[in-house]
């Protein structure tokens, strides 16, 4: 299989789409209508933008007589219970505001290994206030990750946080994990937010996560004689199409957990598993396998929701 993922230095996907270079995030809200990301190297990285939809409202427009600056509809104030910054979100305060550095390292701290997701946005801001409802309903039903506010509006200090992160417009959302940055995106709908905190926060059980071809030939090993198929899901930490597929994925996991086992694992992990998508030949991702028997009997490139479950319900022999 050697030659597979040749010496190029960029993922190339479907024709039209627009260039980024891996490690700026300035294109990352760029990558979602393709159906799948090619894959001789790792580097430059071609998506296309997917059209906006409309999301409902608030940061709250009204301004306080308090305050120079206008906090989101349940979002914690300076004089929220002593509890802004680094409580835990609660029903009538979702997400927690984060108003200085203090208590912003102090957040990554406490959260350990949980996603953090931290929306930089202003108050005043239409595109701030579609989004921010979108976000308190992730953070009811998302206990296991820790979702936060920071306004540039609010301060010199939280005006100088937006310049150390690069931010330039809002809303624009970071993802955290383990004190570092794992993702960012700006001017994303409610759809993709979800995507997104699902695909780098999903702890679901319905999943399991491989980290190299040992976790790979364990599963099926385990899965050789129980007549159950195994769906590998091959992607990387940054693909587009990936996230976009991800929450169908875990649905269908659920779903047929007595007849199939689905798994994931991230090409650009490390050595190990990029050197796993050489030997099975995975030259664009997302490529899902279909494994029964301990053989691989086939597989699915793309991120088509309907497509994929077709072809489950194929190697199923359903169909």
């Amino acid at each position: 299989m050697a030659g597979v993922l040749g010496a190029s230095s960029s993922l190339t996907a479907s024709r039209g789409e627009k260039n980024w270079e891996r490690g700026s995030h300035r294109g990352l809200a760029a990558w979602r209508s393709s159906r799948t990301a090619r894959l001789p190297g790792i580097g430059d990285v071609c998506y296309r933008l997917e059209r906006p939809t409309r999301a409902s409202s608030p940061i709250s427009s009204s301004s306080s007589s308090s305050s120079s600056t206008a906090a989101p509809s349940g979002a914690a104030t300076s004089s929220a219970k002593g509890n802004k910054g680094n409580g835990s979100a609660t029903k009538e305060d979702p997400v927690k505001m984060i108003s200085t550095e203090l208590e912003f390292q102090a957040m990554l701290r406490d959260a350990g290994e949980k996603l953090v997701v931290v929306e930089y946005a202003e108050s005043h801001s239409v595109n701030s206030k579609r989004i921010y409802p979108a976000m308190v309903e992730l953070s009811r039903t998302c206990p296991d990750v820790v979702f936060r506010l920071i306004l540039a509006d609010e301060s010199e200090e939280t005006k100088e946080m937006f310049r150390r992160e690069g931010v330039a417009k809002v809303p624009h959302f970071i993802f955290y994990k383990s004190g570092e940055k794992v993702h960012e995106e700006e001017g994303i709908t409610e759809d993709m937010l979800l995507g997104d905190v699902l695909y780098y926060g999903d702890s679901s059980s319905a999943i399991t996560q491989l980290h190299s071809r040992g976790d790979v030939e364990a599963l099926i090993r385990k899965h050789r004689d129980d007549g159950k198929l195994v769906v590998l899901d091959v992607g990387l930490k940054h693909c587009g199409p990936c996230v976009k597929v991800y929450p169908t994925v875990i649905k269908l996991a659920k779903k047929m957990a007595d007849t199939a086992v689905f798994a994931r694992m991230h090409g650009d992990e490390n050595d190990d598993c990029m050197a796993f998508l050489k030997e099975r030949n995975v030259v664009e991702v997302p490529t899902f396998l279909f494994i029964r028997g301990g053989e691989v009997r086939g597989r699915y490139v793309g991120s088509g929701k309907g497509e994929l479950i077709g072809e489950i319900l194929k190697h199923q022999g359903v169909m």
